[in-house]
């Protein structure tokens, strides 16, 4: 077996069977997609909001800085840069400027420009982005092994916290020149907390859960009345009395139900009627056959007064055949759990008691939900039809999870196989391929047919290898 033949048995076993669990997981499948695309599309847009907004921040409290150290003494300076410094920003004054020369790019330069306009003296403003390109997607990028740019400020300029601080290429380099020619430098190595994945779980969780909640209720009310719907059909189609099934669910499911009622009581009417009056035909040639038979007693030619009676007593036992079977069919037997296995033991020590071979060899205890009377006359008749024609019988029953298994051989002379479905046939009897002491009239494999498959079941015949004949019944569980 190659790879894509294996792959396919191995998702056709893992892929669900029901209709629910199918829409359940194409649903579950389309959300967890868009979740993807939109973490994948989306992950950064909050970082990169928070840097901005930060920034925003930084830059106008730098503003304010530079304005509020053009009026505080020296002594207070200090004091004033380490309020302003943060745990991510960092305020110093200094002979050399953080930021060596101005931005060149269009976002820094943008920025140098409004610093400018809100300073009030027209300090000079040089301002560097050294972020990479995800956290502002005008800036200018980084290389990972690039120094710090505040190792090119002397160590005597540099605040005490700044190396514990700014252990990273800084995002943002300010230095504002002051009118006494110092320079404010700011320094900030912002960084936003670190994306947690566990919100997005919590809310994928919550509308996996929702999804599967809501699908499920949904498809299960369009699923049960199916349900009910299938089973109802599969006992119709065995033979069972089933009571029009009440509309439920969607409207097309209703529609579906209700064209399931019409159809089973037109099918219903249908069959009645037929046996019915296949019932009053045979019943109606009772006389004809009778009357004939009298008529027949008074010729006079021996020859042909034998050959007319056996005739009309053929005629009768086919009309007296038919008219049983027809009140067989129009009686209605309620299915019950039946133990196939002392049913098939029950045939065979009838035959043992009449002195025929007829043996059984079960697997195991086998019980199957049927119409216990009208199966064990179609058992009866293979029975019967394998000891006429074959001597005896052996009886073999196997079962499975799926299905029910009776095998019935026989010793006879067996049938040319272009004839093997022939003898199904209502009044079709092969004396030239069978017994010259045939004895019926050609109906029982014909009843046994029609009862097996009102099981739901099949069977076959077929020749053995040296002689007999096999008669297969399978018979479904469900």
């Amino acid at each position: 077996m190659n790879l894509p033949d294996m792959t396919k048995r191995v998702l056709g076993f893992l892929w669900p069977k029901t209709l629910a669990s199918q829409l359940i997981i194409l649903l579950l499948a389309a959300i967890f997609a868009a979740q993807a695309l939109s973490i994948w599309i989306f992950q950064d847009e909050r970082r990169i909001a928070l840097v901005a907004a930060a920034r925003d921040n930084l830059l106008a409290r730098a503003v304010s800085v530079a304005e509020l150290l053009e009026d505080t003494p020296k002594p207070l300076q200090n004091r004033l840069l380490e309020a302003s410094s943060s745990r991510f920003a960092v305020f110093w004054l200094g002979n050399t400027p953080l930021a060596q020369e101005p931005g060149t790019s269009r976002f820094e330069q943008r920025l140098q420009g409004i610093i400018s306009s809100r300073l009030q003296r027209g300090q000079t403003v040089h301002l560097n982005i050294l972020a990479d390109e995800r956290r502002g997607p005008r800036s200018r990028e980084s290389k990972k092994d690039d120094p710090p740019s505040w190792r090119s400020v002397p160590k005597n300029e540099r605040p005490h916290n700044l190396r514990k601080i700014m252990n990273k290429p800084e995002d943002l380099s300010l230095s504002i020149q002051l009118s006494d020619g110092d320079w404010l430098n700011v320094a900030t190595s912002y960084r936003p907390p670190s994306g947690t994945y566990r919100p997005l779980l919590v809310q994928l969780g919550l509308t996996t859960l929702l999804t599967v909640l809501i699908i499920g209720f949904a498809v299960r009310r369009v699923t049960r009345p199916l349900k009910t719907l299938a089973v109802s059909a599969e006992k119709f189609g065995r033979g069972e009395e089933q009571e029009p099934l009440e509309p439920s669910g969607p409207r097309e499911v209703r529609a579906l139900t209700s064209s399931f009622n019409d159809m089973q009581d037109r099918l219903t009417r249908f069959v009645k009627d037929r046996t019915r009056m296949l019932a009053a035909i045979s019943h109606d040639l009772r006389t004809p056959i009778t009357s004939l038979r009298i008529r027949a007693e008074f010729i006079d030619d021996d020859e042909n007064r034998e050959k007319m009676i056996e005739t009309l007593d053929e005629m009768a036992a086919m009309t007296e055949a038919t008219l049983r079977f027809a009140k067989d069919e129009a009686q209605s037997e309620s299915a019950e759990e039946t133990d196939l296995g002392a049913m098939l033991e029950s045939l065979a020590g009838d035959q043992q008691d009449l002195g025929h071979s007829c043996s059984v060899s079960l697997e195991k205890e086998i019980t199957l939900s049927c119409r216990p009377l009208a199966l064990k006359r179609a058992l009866r008749n293979l029975i019967e039809n394998g000891i006429r024609y074959g001597g005896g019988v052996l009886i073999e029953a196997t079962s499975t999870a799926e299905e029910i298994v009776i095998r019935v051989r026989d010793n006879g002379p067996g049938i040319p196989q272009d004839r093997l479905k022939d003898v199904f046939e209502p009044f079709v009897r092969l004396e030239e391929s069978r017994s010259e002491e045939t004895g019926g009239i050609g109906l029982g494999l014909a009843i046994t047919r029609s009862i097996i498959h009102a099981h739901g079941g099949t069977i076959t015949l077929k020749n053995g290898t040296d002689a007999g004949l096999e008669a297969e019944v399978r018979l479904p569980r469900k």
